[in-house]
């Protein structure tokens, strides 16, 4: 993505989502909330992607959209997950936006031994559905073009062996790490994790669980070069 284009994309009224970047169509729900909702004017611009990479920029006409640029192709985000346990009431509906909001590829609902969501049933596919609407409307609202992928539940047992854990009293050294394991309220279970398993600290606060699994998002997300920049080195001379 050219930096030139950057501030024309936030200047837009929104994004939406559309089957073919090419041949805009926006679907009823978003329709109306463009023209309802946002009361958008003809004229006016937006962003449309395809959610795999694909975007333009498009204006409202009286019916439908009409494309005023290019298609562009943004380059795919080096792939970052966050396995997060559910949490009570809307915490972890917050947590996903914001993981959203800082770049992280994937979430993957993490049901552990202190979990206290009742994570089953019609319950299961309310939270699913939730969390995956949720990602898609961050991922609107913060421009991006690659949709966050929530996947379905994992138990602790099935979770990947390099998958790291983040834990009090974890190495604080996040190279080379791209997915983690972020416990619920109560923590993680005494014998939860194997010995081996790779532990990683979240800093010198304590943290809530919301807050740990925004923050390993970050760590991630900054890592594996999503955020466009780096720190650089300071020079004493």
């Amino acid at each position: 993505m050219s930096h030139l284009e950057w501030p024309r994309r936030v200047a837009a009224l929104a994004q939406f989502t559309v089957e073919d970047v090419n041949i805009p169509v926006l679907a009823t729900s978003d329709d109306h909330h463009l023209r309802r909702v946002l009361r958008a004017k003809s004229g006016e611009e937006v962003v449309l992607t395809n959610a795999a990479g694909s975007w333009a920029f498009a204006q409202v006409a009286d019916h439908g959209l009409s494309r005023v640029s290019d298609v562009h192709l943004d380059d795919a985000p080096t792939p970052t997950t966050l396995y997060l346990s559910p949490l009570k009431g809307d915490r972890s509906e917050w947590a996903v936006a914001k993981a959203t909001e800082v770049g992280i590829s994937r979430i993957v609902p993490l049901v552990s031994e202190h979990v206290v969501v009742k994570f089953k049933g019609e319950t299961r596919e309310k939270i699913l559905s939730r969390w995956r609407r949720i990602a898609q409307e961050s991922c609107a609202q913060a421009r991006r073009t690659y949709a966050l992928e929530v996947d379905e539940p994992v138990r602790v047992a099935d979770v990947p062996d390099d998958v790291a854990v983040a834990d009090f009293g974890g190495d604080p050294d996040w190279r080379d790490v791209y997915a983690v394991a972020i416990g619920p309220e109560g923590g993680w279970g005494a014998t939860e994790w194997a010995a081996s398993r790779r532990r990683l600290s979240l800093g010198p606060t304590v943290l809530r669980a919301e807050t740990a699994g925004v923050v390993a998002a970050s760590i991630l997300a900054f890592g594996a070069g999503s955020w466009g920049f780096g720190l650089g080195a300071t020079s004493n001379e």
